[in-house]
């Protein structure tokens, strides 16, 4: 299948490693422009390279921290000024701090709204001019499969990723007209360093090994597994192109199955 995606110019926010750089690897893989943007420069250069090694597609990079708003409107500039306007955005960002309701202070609520939430609007907001001058876009936003079934000891994540599907769901009805499609694409457990992460935490806390902590999730999915990176980013890169013609406002679960709400 043609995905419409040569020469389309595509930003991929949190990029450096993990659901990002899956997800622009597969752009790449299409013929797309990509700019990848971290925090971290360091990252972003091994991930152009991770890139370019396995496709042939010099990426571009920028630094950018998604929750802070002059970062954000500098990075989507200098993509869309780089190569004549932008096609594609990819709405991603770390995880928040992990823990129970009682665990967080105002501070804590506070990053995560700017990083997971307030991210997300600020990155849409800068890209819609891009996307209506060239009469249309897609535009894709990184959840957790939490937006339909929350997950035990992340509660900041469950609030702000449902508020991004919430603000996908809205902004569906209001760009259709200016043929612009916007879905959100939730992971459920994928074999990435956030996930070893959050096991890790899982084994201290419950006095269990890696192990079995692992061990148990993977029999909570019906696919006995978890997921890979690029099994993901393939899913994203087809919501994100222009062979998806009539699919938005939607949440895609990539999760093995594991989420059995209707």
């Amino acid at each position: 299948m043609d995905l419409g995606l040569k020469g389309k110019s595509v930003f991929v926010a949190a990029a450096s490693k993990g659901l990002g750089r899956a997800s622009a690897l597969e752009f790449a893989r299409e013929g797309a422009n990509v700019t990848i943007a971290s925090r971290s420069e360091e990252r972003l250069s091994e991930a152009k390279r991770v890139i370019g090694e396995a496709t042939g597609v010099e990426v571009s990079t920028v630094a950018m921290d998604a929750g802070k708003a002059d970062d954000v409107q500098r990075a989507i500039r200098e993509a869309a000024e780089r190569f004549g306007g932008l096609d594609v955005l990819v709405c991603n960002a770390g995880g928040p701090k992990g823990g129970r309701f009682d665990e967080m202070s105002d501070s804590d609520w506070q990053a995560a709204y700017e990083l997971n939430l307030l991210g997300t609007i600020r990155m849409i907001r800068e890209a819609l001019p891009y996307m209506r001058k060239a009469g249309g876009g897609r535009i894709v936003n990184l959840t957790s499969a939490s937006i339909k079934q929350p997950i035990d000891g992340l509660i900041l994540s469950n609030v702000f990723r449902a508020g991004v599907h919430a603000l996908t769901k809205t902004l569906a009805t209001e760009l259709a007209p200016d043929g612009i499609l916007i879905n959100t694409v939730a992971p459920g457990r994928i074999a990435t360093d956030r996930i070893q992460e959050l096991d890790e935490a899982n084994a201290k806390k419950t006095g269990r090994s890696l192990d079995e902590v692992r061990q148990a999730s993977e029999r909570s999915i019906p696919l006995g597994r978890l997921g890979q990176p690029d099994e993901f980013g393939r899913v994203v890169a087809f919501y994100g192109s222009f062979a998806n013609t009539y699919a938005t406002g939607q949440a895609l679960l990539v999760d093995g199955g594991a989420v059995k709400a209707l």
